[in-house]
């Protein structure tokens, strides 16, 4: 979950403890180039008060003025959208005539907002239902395959961490995987303890960059299921330390580079640690999927594949991990 819908979430409940009304406004449909991404939040205090945004500032104005007027989602959550007609986009500065659709829910203890908090707190992703006709809202554990859904009776929204990668290496792989990763949403840690692999890491400030030894590392971020971990330095020193506490970890996504046969010696190396069989069949390894990539930047396409695939519950192509590895990197460095 990005850090400001929490912020979203947190003021709202702040405003209703201290006993103001607001309302919660979720973007649940755009169409045309609509400037806020389906799921973006914004709540409206009593007194025209905002935090967050549903439109980039376009719409927000009406918005409020509707809400503090009890025009809109007075008693109940009802749905409202912006942009429809020609002259309505042009009026609210809707961009090439993008069309935002909401729902507004009026906070009460129904909506049990600190309960979602509390799960989220937790490191739970969790699935919320809100029902416009009653305002009664449900909360049940979700999956990396569940996305927002809205049939214009019920809202379907889903909450949880923001789905974190942890990079094992600073090499050149790793800023393709990094600057790749973090389009798609994931928040980057890059750890590295050699120093002469950080200078050219200045250009991403995007990235978390740490010099901590990497079972150090995994161990402190207390890794959840939004979270993957791909160790791609070449040595066994400094991979295996991360693999050993990652495989432990409920993180969804534990892969390592290294031919076939490299991987095959790293099963055994750490089968003679404290990893069991069960933790060890988490390991991709070779890592992503068979698309025949050689360059650095086509092993981070076919890594962040194989991730997506896995994050969303998806039976995958053959993996590098159950094939033989014949690829190689144009560099000549084995898969």
């Amino acid at each position: 979950m990005d850090n400001l819908d929490l912020d979203v979430l947190k003021t709202a409940l702040a405003w209703t403890d201290s006993g103001r009304r607001a309302t919660l406004g979720t973007v649940v449909r755009t169409w045309g180039s609509a400037p806020r991404p389906i799921g973006a939040m914004m709540a409206i205090r009593d007194d025209g008060q905002v935090i967050g945004s549903v439109s980039g500032g376009c719409i927000e104005d009406d918005l409020i003025a509707k809400v503090k007027d009890g025009k809109l989602a007075a008693r109940l959550p009802e749905s409202v959208r912006y942009g429809v007609s020609a002259d309505q986009a042009h009026q609210f500065g809707l961009p090439c005539g993008g069309t935002v659709e909401m729902v507004l829910e009026p906070l009460t203890p129904q909506s049990d907002i600190r309960g979602l908090l509390a799960d989220l707190e937790a490191h739970r992703i969790v699935k919320r239902t809100l029902n416009l006709a009653t305002a009664v809202t449900h909360r049940a554990d979700a999956t990396g395959a569940d996305v927002l859904a809205f049939d214009g009776s019920t809202l379907t929204t889903i909450h949880g961490p923001r789905y974190r990668l942890l990079i094992i290496g600073a090499g050149q792989l790793s800023k393709y995987l990094a600057t790749m990763a973090i389009p798609l949403d994931y928040q980057v840690t890059v750890c590295d303890p050699r120093d002469e692999y950080q200078e050219q890491w200045h250009d991403l400030p995007q990235v978390t960059m740490t010099k901590e030894m990497p079972d150090d590392t995994v161990i402190a971020m207390n890794l959840d299921r939004n979270s993957a971990v791909v160790a791609l330095t070449h040595d066994p020193k400094l991979d295996d330390l991360a693999l050993m506490e990652a495989l432990k970890s409920p993180a969804f996504y534990v892969g390592a580079l290294g031919s076939k046969r490299n991987n095959d010696k790293r099963r055994e190396r750490l089968l003679e640690f404290d990893v069991t069989a069960e933790e060890l069949t988490k390991l991709r390894g070779p890592v992503g999927l068979d698309i025949g990539a050689r360059t650095p930047s086509e092993i981070a396409v076919s890594i962040l594949a194989e991730m997506t695939a896995m994050k969303r519950g998806v039976t995958m192509m053959r993996s590098k991990s159950e094939v033989p590895a014949a690829a190689t990197t144009s560099a000549g460095c084995a898969l």
